[in-house]
């Protein structure tokens, strides 16, 4: 009976968690913005979107890099090779570039979000303001949301650019393949439409499930040292989950025909 009880307590603690978050990002979407709400956002998109751009930046080469390889290798065999800049394109486009991208940040931005907003609770900041008659919500969790929300998509993009540039390096320049297939293959393939605008989509969802995870985590930390490691933790595992349940989803729906 005891571990029932258990069980029953954890249930109604998560979907209380849940249930809390939810609130959260009502009220953070419906706030009217402010003259200092704006100038707090400008500059948590310099923390969190261009204090990432190396990492994305970084790992989008490499990727583009492995994949050139990796997919010359591969067409190479039967001949089709010169479809190297289409598959690079798309893969990067409609999956890797999203992904890869959402899991970058949850790992970067979302862990110092989290630890960022704990530490706070911890040293009684968030509580000073309340007693002061600040918004806690509207002056350290909106702008950390709205800055997650935008960047990432602009993330996302460069990744893919970049991961597209290193796919051209390796087959056109060192493996040489036609540098017009290259290029005309991915003009004549990708649709903006179907396939640049449904990566975009993803990245959005992606950037407010992580961003969402991230300062929530922080605020309904423990005030501890402890608390603000485990909430850290759950940050990057909650959110690298959801990414990828979330990609199945939208991947059938944009792409399966579901």
């Amino acid at each position: 009976m005891n571990a029932i009880a258990l069980l029953g307590r954890r249930v109604i603690e998560r979907v209380r968690g849940i249930g809390v978050a939810t609130v959260m990002l009502l009220q953070i979407l419906f706030s009217m913005p402010t003259r200092l709400g704006v100038k707090l956002f400008i500059y948590q998109m310099h923390r969190i979107g261009v204090m990432s751009l190396l990492i994305i930046g970084v790992s989008g080469l490499f990727i583009g890099l492995v994949l050139g390889l990796q997919g010359y290798s591969i067409l190479v065999n039967v001949g089709s090779e010169a479809m190297l800049g289409t598959m690079v394109s798309l893969t990067l486009l409609r999956e890797l570039a999203p992904v890869v991208a959402a899991l970058l940040f949850a790992g970067r931005a979302g862990s110092a979000l989290t630890a960022e907003i704990g530490l706070m609770k911890a040293t009684e900041q968030l509580s000073s303001m309340e007693m002061i008659g600040v918004d806690p919500l509207k002056r350290i969790v909106s702008p950390r949301l709205w800055a997650g929300v935008v960047s990432l998509p602009m993330l996302t993009v460069i990744f893919a650019a970049i991961g597209i540039m290193g796919g051209k390096i390796v087959g056109v320049d060192f493996l040489g393949v036609d540098e017009g297939s290259y290029w005309s293959g991915m003009q004549s393939t990708v649709q903006f439409g179907h396939d640049v605008v449904n990566g975009i989509i993803k990245s959005i969802v992606f950037a407010l499930i992580c961003t969402w995870i991230a300062v929530y985590q922080g605020y309904a930390c423990e005030p501890t040292s402890e608390g603000i490691a485990t909430s850290t933790t759950r940050t990057v595992v909650y959110s690298s989950l959801c990414v990828l349940g979330f990609d199945f989803v939208l991947t059938a729906v944009m792409f399966g025909g579901v």
